[in-house]
């Protein structure tokens, strides 16, 4: 049988900082190995959800500007067709259609009762 020998001083305390062989070392390392394996894996997951979330807001705001782009192109085409409409021959030609008459000339009433201008039927 060996015996270790005995330290004194400042070898005593140093020995006592370093760990001693055996199974002690090993059975200490084990929970932190554990540890490391099981954060790397909670990261990797972790990131692979960030990125399909982060992919799947991407395709939906592709399809939110192709929505914008259409109905951008449908505004452009209703307005088109309300200034043909609005334009002064188009006026015309439907007030005919329904059957009235250019207007003549205006006459105005003065408070006192006399007509100004020429009126016309």
């Amino acid at each position: 049988m060996s015996r270790k020998p005995e330290l004194k001083g400042r070898a005593a305390r140093l020995a006592r900082l370093l760990p001693t062989g055996g199974t002690r070392g090993q059975a200490a390392r084990a929970p932190f190995v554990l540890l490391v394996v099981v954060l790397l894996g909670g990261g990797l997951i972790g990131l692979l959800v960030l990125n399909s979330a982060l992919s799947e807001g991407s395709f939906q705001l592709d399809d939110l500007k192709q929505r914008t782009k259409e109905l951008t192109d449908e505004e452009q085409a209703l307005q088109r067709d309300i200034d043909a409409y609005s334009a002064p021959r188009a006026l015309q030609r439907r007030a005919l259609e329904l059957g009235m008459v250019p207007g003549g000339d205006p006459a105005f009433l003065d408070p006192d009762g006399t007509v100004k201008g020429n009126p016309s039927p």
